[in-house]
């Protein structure tokens, strides 16, 4: 990231040369320091709707740096991400987690998705009671009753594209690039999941309006907590 801004920074200096302008001064914020990231991520940090680039705007800081270091690390791989991230300290990406968390942007509206009585009843099931049968817990449980995740770590889901949610969901099952080397609480239960199951969840999660706020990690049962205790712990730093 930091060499796509000194790049840029050499050749408006290199044009201003060559017309005999003033060289152009960026000001040293984080705002000018991350817009590498909004090359993907959008301007305003929002994406086309059939982009498989997330929402980061007001993700709890500790999974946003949990991203960060799985991607410089090569736990979780995505070449980009991975170029831009090398040799960044910890703290720095703090720096980046903390201001991309800071960040209140309008969030876009749903996409309108038709879907059956069906679905709509297996998607229901599954993000509000889930399937215990299969130890397969009810999203709610784990990113909130709100959907809008739990702090510090479990990321919302709403305000997502069905295609980036069939994307991740698919990565986790499937092993794909996207997904990180090491297993984790997601990988385990997508892999029980069905492509109904899948397209379904996608589906009415794109289809909600988007409305209030992360909850502690009070609110997450005590089951949870220790299933999901690695993300949690690397969150705080404390690994």
């Amino acid at each position: 990231m930091m060499r796509f801004i000194l790049w840029a920074f050499f050749c408006m200096t290199c044009v201003s040369s060559v017309y005999g302008g003033t060289p152009v001064e960026v000001p040293d914020t984080m705002a000018e320091r991350i817009r590498a990231c909004t090359i993907c991520h959008g301007a305003e940090d929002k994406a086309g709707r059939d982009a498989y680039y997330p929402r980061i705007a007001g993700k709890p800081q500790g999974y946003l740096i949990n991203q960060l270091r799985n991607f410089r690390d090569g736990r979780r791989y995505y070449q980009p991400m991975a170029i831009l991230l090398e040799n960044m300290s910890d703290e720095y990406l703090y720096e980046i987690a903390q201001y991309f968390s800071s960040l209140q942007l309008p969030y876009p509206l749903p996409e309108q998705i038709y879907m059956q009585p069906e679905e709509i009843e297996l998607a229901e099931q599954l993000i509000r009671m889930g399937n215990p049968g299969r130890n397969i817990p009810a999203c709610s449980a784990c990113h909130g009753d709100d959907l809008m995740g739990i702090e510090p770590a479990i990321p919302g889901l709403l305000g997502l594209s069905r295609a980036y949610i069939t994307a991740q969901l698919g990565g986790w099952r499937n092993g794909g690039i996207m997904r990180g080397q090491v297993p984790d609480c997601m990988s385990e239960i997508a892999k029980q999941l069905t492509d109904d199951e899948v397209n379904a969840v996608a589906k009415w999660l794109a289809n909600q309006f988007v409305s209030g706020e992360p909850r502690p990690i009070s609110t997450l049962l005590p089951e949870l907590v220790h299933r999901c205790s690695q993300n949690i712990t690397e969150a705080e730093g404390k690994e």
